[in-house]
């Protein structure tokens, strides 16, 4: 039996197909159309999806969408309305789509697929909490999603146990969690729904000399986590800003226009707001943890891509284990949506996962047959060398070691925001100007970004202070104490020459504050890529690389080997891996771009 869950519309459109009960396909259709979080319909993710299991949407016995459209025109109508005639310009910027789509998914499915069964819908929250909690290694859990808004849920939590899912209660609109940070990430000047990991990537160059301020005059928290807005400050009701003159006043002028200097401000404000996310999300988790009885903890939505928070439930709350969905985002609703109907409306009895998730290292995306590589890079006059299986991973170690820079594309690609070792940018993390270099010449973005180090799971404690699996790259530990290098006070210290510093033996992942967002990495989910780490630490002693999505900023992840070609040739990447293809930089012809293809890019 075939169900195919669709998310889109609002932002990171995606596909995911089950077969009675697993999950064969899942893909965002932002890596087939190169438009970053593109929300459009994901007609591209569906075709392949479709193509890759071999059969039509006439084979399809289900499709089924992750929100209640119904719901969501409901809340947009009394938010207007609250607030008229302010929002007139809002309103009518949304309606057209509105009318022409959002109302009637099922004729906009059909026409699109030529599907022509019945359409289910899912809310938005019961498939962020059956992403989080079917796919996970636990038969009974809490379950916590916590998101900008979904209908008119903003946070819930409830439990499941074996195919049973319940959610208990609910966080409404306009108390929000997630639209309160993406205010932050509006004023800091990052985009929106794309930013935010800007803004808790710059917070450690701060100190939160703001939170008191956030506490006393535009949240009120409460001890069971549940929030409550003062919307005198912002804007999100019926206007096209997230905040407002009110806002600006609090924090001492306007908001940074984007690509502006960062200023000590814009860091002190990110610090600010981290810490106060932090407790607000481990004042939840607390709290269900009252409410459930639960020792495991499952998470998704937006906010659940907020490692550092993730990383404190972790530490600090008296959950013993956590399992966080790696698409925690919208495109992971169709995933929810689609495991949703196959356990909940249908009744399938689930099997007892045994410790084991049944994501499959989230490589659920396409791949590309060696040979099929060869005959595009051979079409195109692409100089390559064939790696013979017994050589590929030390010659692919050897250039790391060296300090080359490695784009690395091999097997299915990665379903959610984080590069797994599927489309990687790889590097040596004992250079001190690896950081710099990559931020700078290859991903083309602020300095200050950190990188994350993949490690051998059974050597991540060796690294950071963990001792837990972190394979989806959504925990964030400390360097072990001794592996730390002391630091000189930052005060008065420019950002770029406290970038300079070397804090660590592996100071290319090893962030301000000592942290580091991590990713273990064992043979059973991705065993070519634990290869080349294994094979790193032969040469090196050292079982950490650096990872960094394979893309530039402003443009999504890598699909194909065209994508990573161009990616490729438009950096300054050394050697590029596509499956048994290597090739280096140096043999290929001139790169010929037509127009300048930075500008086109939506840079966030």
């Amino acid at each position: 039996m075939y169900i195919l869950g669709i998310s889109c519309f609002y932002h990171d459109s995606a596909a995911c197909l089950v077969r009675d009960g697993d999950i064969v396909a899942a893909a965002q259709e932002e890596r087939f159309t190169r438009k970053k979080h593109d929300p459009r319909f994901p007609q591209n993710a569906i075709k392949w999806s479709l193509e890759e299991e071999g059969i039509t949407a006439q084979d399809v016995d289900v499709v089924v969408y992750y929100d209640k459209p119904i719901l969501t025109f409901e809340r947009l109508l009394m938010s207007y309305l609250t607030v008229a005639p302010k929002g007139l310009r809002s309103w009518l910027e949304a309606m057209p789509l509105w009318l022409g789509q959002k109302l009637f998914i099922p004729k906009v499915i059909q026409r699109e697929t030529g599907y022509q069964g019945d359409v289910l819908f899912t809310e938005h929250h019961e498939a962020h909490a059956a992403s989080a909690f079917y796919p996970s290694p636990f038969n009974e859990a809490a379950i916590l999603t916590i998101d900008g808004v979904g209908e008119w849920t903003t946070a819930s939590y409830g439990f499941g146990k074996g195919n049973e899912l319940a959610l208990l209660k609910e966080l409404h609109f306009p108390d929000s969690l997630g639209l309160l940070y993406s205010a932050f990430t509006y004023f800091t000047g990052f985009r929106v729904n794309s930013g935010e990991y800007k803004l808790m990537g710059l917070a450690p160059y701060g100190v939160p000399r703001y939170k008191d301020l956030i506490l006393s005059e535009l949240v009120d928290v409460k001890e069971d986590g549940s929030i409550r807005l003062n919307l005198r400050y912002f804007d999100f009701l019926g206007g096209l800003r997230m905040t407002n003159r009110r806002f600006d006043k609090l924090f001492g002028g306007p908001p940074r226009k984007p690509e502006a200097e960062i200023t000590q401000r814009e860091m002190d404000i990110a610090a600010s707001i981290q810490t106060v996310t932090e407790e607000v999300v481990l004042k939840m988790a607390n709290h269900v943890y009252s409410e459930t009885g639960q020792k495991n903890l499952c998470l998704a939505g937006g906010v659940a891509l907020n490692c550092v928070a993730n990383g404190r439930i972790l530490r600090e709350s008296p959950f013993e284990n956590i399992w966080i969905q790696p698409s925690a985002g919208d495109a992971g609703g169709a995933l929810g949506a689609a495991l949703s109907v196959w356990y909940r409306y249908l009744g399938n009895e689930r099997a007892h996962p045994n410790g084991c998730d049944s994501q499959q290292g989230s490589n659920l995306g396409p791949s590309f047959p060696n040979e099929d590589v060869k005959a595009f890079l051979g079409s195109k006059g692409y100089p390559f060398y064939e790696l013979a299986d017994a050589k590929r991973t030390r010659i692919i170690a050897e250039q790391i070691a060296q300090g080359n820079i490695v784009g690395y594309m091999c097997g299915r690609m990665e379903f959610g925001p984080r590069a797994l070792g599927a489309r990687s940018i790889l590097g040596d993390p004992r250079s001190s100007d690896t950081q710099t270099v990559m931020n700078l010449k290859i991903k083309y973005r602020e300095s200050f970004r950190p990188f994350a180090p993949s490690v051998l799971e059974e050597k991540a404690s060796e690294y950071f202070d963990i001792n837990t699996p972190s394979p989806y790259m959504l925990l964030v530990a400390d360097v072990k104490e001794e592996r730390r290098i002391p630091q000189p006070s930052g005060d008065g210290i420019q950002m770029l020459e406290r970038l300079k510093a070397k804090r660590s033996d592996i100071p290319a992942v090893t962030h301000l504050d000592y942290s580091a967002r991590l990713q273990t990495v064992n043979q059973n989910d991705k065993p070519d890529y634990y290869a080349v780490i294994a094979e790193f630490e032969k040469l090196t002693g050292c079982a950490v690389i650096v990872n960094t999505s394979f893309n530039v900023r402003g443009e999504p992840i890598i699909c194909s080997p065209e994508d990573a070609y161009r990616c490729f040739m438009r950096t300054e990447m050394d050697i590029l891996v596509i499956e048994n293809c290597i090739l280096y930089k140096e043999d290929q012809p001139p790169w010929i771009e037509e127009g300048d293809w930075r500008s086109e890019l939506e840079l966030d």
